[in-house]
């Protein structure tokens, strides 16, 4: 096995001594930096890699760190002046994951850059910390490469505000292959807004 598998095979027992020593140290080290601090390589260099990280110019990686828990709803004194219905304050999910959300304030931060993707790096009681892999389009190593240069397009701006990105998918429920995916309607929200908005009435009725 190459090192990269041993590097996996170490990360998936979170459990272990060893992760959760290393990981408690981690937590501790990412609660006295800034929220969203640029590093100069990933924590989990097998991770980065395939999920399309290259260590050479024209990538960053970014750590930010989410508030874990719900959403609590945004109302006065917490009064719903409406149907009892949408009374609840408290008990409440987000529609999309804390890593669309870390991505998301990212690439608000860096907007010359474009997401790549993301994965987890820590946790504590209070916080979710993920790293986000971006890339320079404006950077000619990256404008030269066949392999990544498909994200240089203008149609990839900002693609984590727009749920494009492996974690956006996967709150719209589109990271599915094969016949489990055999149900999916579209996936665009404004789409399926419409649709459920527009009278049809058939020609002979």
């Amino acid at each position: 096995m190459g090192a990269y598998k041993y590097m996996e095979e170490l990360w998936r027992h979170k459990q272990s001594d060893v992760l959760r020593f290393l990981l408690r140290v981690r937590a501790w080290e990412y609660r006295q930096r800034n929220n969203i601090t640029r590093v100069n390589r990933p924590s989990r260099t097998e991770k980065a890699h395939r999920l399309g990280y290259k260590a050479k110019q024209g990538y960053v990686i970014v750590r930010a760190g989410v508030r874990r828990g719900g959403r609590k709803r945004q109302v006065p004194k917490g009064m719903v002046h409406g149907k009892p219905k949408h009374h609840g304050i408290n008990k409440l999910n987000f529609e999309r994951n804390l890593q669309s959300v870390a991505e998301e304030k990212v690439g608000r931060k860096y907007a010359n850059l474009r997401v790549l993707n993301s994965y987890w790096v820590a946790q504590d009681a209070s916080m979710k910390y993920y790293e986000i892999i971006c890339v320079d389009p404006n950077h000619k190593v990256i404008r030269n490469d066949p392999r990544i240069n498909w994200i240089v397009n203008p149609v990839h701006k900002h693609r984590e505000m727009r749920g494009l990105t492996s974690a956006g998918r996967k709150s719209r429920g589109l990271r599915k292959k094969g016949h489990r995916a055999n149900g999916t309607i579209g996936g665009s929200y404004r789409a399926a807004w419409i649709r459920r908005n527009t009278m049809r009435l058939k020609r002979y009725r």
